[in-house]
């Protein structure tokens, strides 16, 4: 089975009772993470969930199939969700579908694939499996989901505040959740007791999340300028910029390097590619400059590790919130330090410190 956003919650019930291997991809990566929360919320007992990385699977492709096809240590049903990176599940999928033994559902959420990817053809033709794609959202149909998701949670949010909402969390309905959650506990809202929402609200309860805010630390670290880190991580923390924000529109930004990179030819012109992109309305006219640049510190291989290293650093943030913010600035004094030393490279120097 194929999806889009357009037909997903019409196909969602149906699939979460006949499929058992989802493939999540797109260039909205909120929201094929909410579609697959949303599947798992569908399951009749989803019990147990298991969490692997593309790159653990891709270090043993047979570990998935084993996992599926066993039972939770407690003698529960389970389900597992991987957070993959365009195909680097593919063997793991591959032999998964091979056996004929029932396994449990495996969802899988890879950013910088699409439906067009190894694994998508892999599942696409079966009647047991769900390929959904989820392309760019647009302002409108975020702002929508900002009041669907304040009426559910007892706020009563006019159109305004709930653009703002959108904005500032750059489209990305993850952000936007966890906004509404917050903006729920402070205003001491419930559905059976609802409460209606300022602008003073909003301004008491939130981080700045605005791309514009996120723009310069995410430009700093991948295009390697360390001069600048220290005066990026201080108005981070001065300006109680949201971490798991800016970790998102880093994640945002791989993902956009990754399809820019699998469009580029072997030894195209960085800078007439992106101009080429930019006149198809591809890449905005303004990122032009800075995207030439992290395309020539990240391709290839190099900007798969740092897709994984993204994803390493998003499960380790998930599972220490207190330090969220201390694990997030050591990353990326890290992740700048490694595209500076491929630019040293590029320009005929070697680097003081190991590669990535």
């Amino acid at each position: 089975m194929k999806a889009t956003q357009k037909d997903f919650a019409g196909l969602a019930s149906k699939a979460a009772t006949t499929a058992r291997v989802f493939f999540f991809c797109g260039p909205d990566e909120a929201g094929a993470a909410d579609a697959a929360a949303h599947i798992v919320s569908l399951l009749r007992d989803p019990g147990e969930r298991i969490e692997f990385s593309g790159a653990d699977l891709r270090k043993d492709p047979v570990r998935l199939g084993d996992e599926a096809r066993s039972t939770s240590l407690f003698g529960g049903t389970r389900h597992i969700w991987v957070r993959g990176s365009g195909d680097d599940a593919h063997d793991a999928v591959a032999n998964l579908i091979e056996s004929e033994v029932a396994c449990c559902p495996v969802l899988i959420v890879a950013t910088g694939a699409s439906d067009k990817s190894r694994i998508a053809k892999l599942l696409a033709p079966r009647a047991d499996a769900l390929v959904a794609m989820f392309h760019a959202p647009d302002l409108a149909s975020v702002t929508t989901s900002v009041r669907n998701q304040a009426g559910a949670a007892g706020l009563r949010l006019g159109s305004d505040l709930a653009e703002r909402i959108a904005r500032g969390a750059g489209l990305d309905t993850r952000i936007v959740r966890s906004e509404i959650e917050k903006l729920a506990l402070y205003c001491d809202a419930a559905p059976e007791s609802p409460r209606t929402v300022g602008a003073d609200d909003l301004d008491a309860i939130g981080a700045s999340t605005s791309d514009d805010d996120f723009g310069p630390i995410v430009d700093t670290v991948l295009g390697g300028r360390r001069e600048r880190l220290g005066e990026e991580l201080a108005r981070m923390r001065t300006m109680q910029i949201s971490p798991v924000g800016l970790l998102l529109a880093l994640e945002r930004r791989a993902a956009q390097l990754a399809g820019l990179a699998s469009r580029m030819n072997p030894g195209e012109n960085v800078a007439r590619f992106i101009d080429a992109e930019a006149n198809a309305r591809r890449v905005f006219w303004r990122d032009k400059a800075v995207l030439s640049e992290q395309l020539r510190n990240w391709n290839g291989a190099r900007l798969e590790r740092l897709g994984q290293r993204l994803l390493a650093l998003h499960q380790l943030m998930l599972a220490n919130s207190v330090d969220a913010e201390l694990f997030l600035a050591q990353e990326l004094a890290t992740i700048t330090r490694l595209a500076r030393s491929d630019s040293a490279r590029r320009t005929g120097t070697r680097p003081s410190h190991g590669s990535m």
